[in-house]
């Protein structure tokens, strides 16, 4: 359930309440794709960088170790030892990204395993069952990410198949959480807003969607190329349409200045790679903006990251220490990275809700869209 507590202007403040837990709401989804944040992290440093919700991804588990293996052993949140929420992403991103021979038919989606070849058929109802054996807190609608620039023709067919799948979603879940054999029997679907850069699809699909009486929406397929300005137009346009007491999912986004925008124009929920992704390369996000630890210039720099951040990684060691640890290779340098990038997105959405509960959120926006962005 979503209470939407405050409002200024678009930007939204709520509580995001699950069987799980409860989500102070706009917040930042920590991606663990395989049960596990890449960089050697584990529930236990997802608490203590402030985490409140872990996703994982439907796709990846399915594979390895498969959704089974993970049923048996109580779902995601026992397996991983995760006692907060857990969203899992339905698939269909990985569907169409990864598999290089895919078959598209309105029952589902034939296509080839990234790991070995072999051929795999998922549909709404196989999602979902996925999703299911996993247990997680929210499942994500089995949806269709059709590359930008897209032709609009087939934007259209494709925004209306995923509506079609939808529905078949939601009658799928709703077996599953009545079998008496759900690891979650309360789990939740949020379905998904698709039809590229074309604001018209966008808006006919939502309207569609909105219908449905889901727990939450999201809108996917945006930064996979597009300039961010369009990424803003479509989030504008799509909007006004979003049920104003349902949570609100911007899908893959993104940089520090891409959330602070989103949250300006309505958006609840986010979730990217990027903090652990750059982090493992040694880019790390800070007040004054992104530094790259590998720079010869700070080799002998005994200041921590980031002079203002509060986490152990800052407490604790020097831009020189992490320096020599990616250079020397040490798998320390990425778990230290990747901490303090995570603890920077929390603490990122803890101000913004501070501003939001003081009315001040305009003021945060207008000082620090592009602060945290820029390379240093």
């Amino acid at each position: 359930m979503y209470e939407l507590i405050k409002q200024e202007k678009a930007a939204r403040r709520g509580v995001f309440t699950t069987v799980h837990g409860t989500v102070q709401t706009p917040a930042f989804m920590n991606v663990a794709t395989a049960g596990a944040i890449k960089g050697a992290l584990d529930a236990a440093d997802l608490r203590a960088a402030r985490c409140q919700v872990m996703l994982s991804n439907t796709y990846h588990l399915h594979l390895r170790p498969g959704d089974e293996t993970v049923r048996a052993m109580g779902g995601i949140r026992r397996f991983s030892k995760w006692d907060g929420p857990v969203l899992t992403d339905s698939g269909g991103f990985q569907v169409f990204s990864l598999a290089k021979l895919r078959n598209i038919r309105e029952e589902g989606v034939t296509f080839a395993s990234h790991i070995d070849g072999h051929r795999i058929f998922m549909g709404p109802e196989e999602s979902m069952r996925i999703q299911s054996n996993l247990g997680s807190t929210v499942a994500m609608a089995f949806d269709e990410c059709v590359e930008n620039p897209a032709e609009y023709a087939y934007a259209k067919e494709s925004a209306a198949r995923t509506v079609r799948w939808l529905d078949r979603c939601k009658v799928e879940m709703q077996r599953l959480n009545r079998s008496g054999s759900a690891v979650n029997p309360n789990q939740l679907l949020f379905g998904i807003n698709q039809g590229a850069t074309f604001p018209d699809i966008r808006i006919d699909q939502m309207q569609r969607i909105a219908e449905m009486e889901l727990d939450g929406y999201a809108i996917g397929g945006l930064a996979v190329g597009e300039p961010t300005e369009v990424m803003y137009g479509i989030i504008e346009a799509v909007e006004p349409y979003m049920p104003k007491g349902k949570i609100r999912y911007l899908m893959g986004v993104g940089t520090p200045g891409n959330i602070i925008e989103a949250v300006y124009r309505g958006v609840d929920f986010f979730d990217c790679v990027m903090p652990s992704r750059n982090a493992r390369h040694g880019h790390v996000f800070t007040e004054e903006g992104v530094r790259n630890l590998q720079n010869a210039k700070y080799a002998l720099d005994d200041s921590p990251i980031d002079p203002n951040c509060g986490c152990p990684v800052c407490r604790l060691h020097s831009r020189a220490y992490l320096h020599h640890l990616f250079k020397a290779g040490e798998m320390l340098a990425m778990r230290l990275a990747v901490f303090h990038n995570l603890y920077f997105y929390n603490r990122l959405m803890e101000r913004i809700r501070g501003a939001l509960d003081n009315g001040l959120y305009t003021q945060f926006y207008l000082e620090n869209r592009r602060k945290f962005d820029v390379r240093i």
